[in-house]
């Protein structure tokens, strides 16, 4: 039987044309590197390598080895990795990044995540959502979410994989009890209570302003939905907030989801770096997909 390391040692000497770079690749000796092909050479009962010229010439056995080893050390690094990722499934640890704002939306996610990976160890990071992308970059985390617009000037993949409708909300007095839906321009005649400017709705708002030459009267921003709503049934302004979290309104407001030519819309955003995603951090998107529904493209995300 080749030993395979032997074996290895040899098609790294033959690739790289020296027993020197050989050894600096695979972090070892030089001499190492000479004995294990020796010792090879000794297995086969014939020299290889043909040491007295440069390049590194081989001979005829040598040229075989080397086509056929060749192949066979690639197929067993993929081996490797496969049961390295197998083993991720069931030791593996995956840390996902999601802002405060959509944290409910993956309450069942995590839930059933556990249940079916309970070795997994799983690590929620709460960041608003420019400090995720920028983690993500920097693979501090294995994947995130954040609320489009992202930063466009980070190394990051990113996709959609929820959208929802963007409403107004606040007292029959500033907002008519109708079917009827709302636009911006009209929204912006109104005082305004928006969630601070870290968060993706306030950013794709303050974007909409501009473009569409707006001038908003801004009563209150906060960090909190909740605090939000509390102003807006005080009577203080309207607050602007997406679908989700309508369904949790006091029964005295109403809510009237806002209409634009070009549509207006809270969008959640997966990020990886797009380099590599572990079989754990996978395992958590298929999750994701189970029960948020949508196309989450798992195809195209490379691991």
């Amino acid at each position: 039987m080749i030993n395979v390391i032997a074996l290895r040692y040899f098609v790294e000497t033959v690739r790289l044309s020296s027993f020197t770079a050989a050894a600096q690749y695979l972090g070892v000796s030089q001499s190492t590197v000479s004995k294990m092909v020796r010792s090879l050479e000794d297995q086969m009962g014939e020299t290889l390598i043909i040491r007295n010229g440069k390049p590194l010439l081989l001979s005829d056995a040598g040229k075989v080895l080397y086509d056929r080893g060749g192949e066979l050390i690639s197929s067993l690094l993929r081996l490797e990795q496969e049961v390295h990722e197998v083993q991720a499934l069931s030791q593996g640890r995956v840390n996902i990044g999601i802002p405060p704002m959509i944290n409910l939306l993956f309450t069942e996610v995590i839930k059933n995540f556990r249940e079916r990976y309970p070795s997994i160890l799983l690590q929620v990071h709460e960041h608003p959502g420019p400090a995720i992308e920028l983690q993500v970059a920097k693979d501090e985390l294995d994947v995130g979410f954040s609320i489009a617009p992202v930063n466009e000037y980070l190394p990051l993949e990113h996709q959609v994989v929820a959208s929802y409708d963007v409403y107004a909300i606040g007292l029959p007095e500033l907002l008519p009890r109708n079917k009827g839906a709302i636009t911006l321009s009209q929204v912006t005649k109104k005082p305004l209570l928006l969630l601070n400017d870290d968060f993706g709705l306030t950013r794709l708002l303050r974007q909409r302003f501009v473009k569409e030459q707006l001038q908003p009267r801004i009563y209150a921003q906060s960090s909190q939905w909740d605090w939000l709503i509390s102003m807006a049934q005080a009577g203080l302004g309207i607050a602007v907030l997406p679908e989700p979290f309508c369904a949790r309104l006091p029964e005295d407001l109403v809510y009237k989801v806002i209409r634009e030519d070009v549509a207006l819309s809270w969008d959640v955003m997966l990020l990886w770096s797009g380099r590599y995603l572990s079989q754990a951090a996978r395992a958590w998107l298929e999750c994701c997909q189970a029960q948020l529904g949508g196309d989450w493209l798992l195809d195209s995300i490379e691991t």
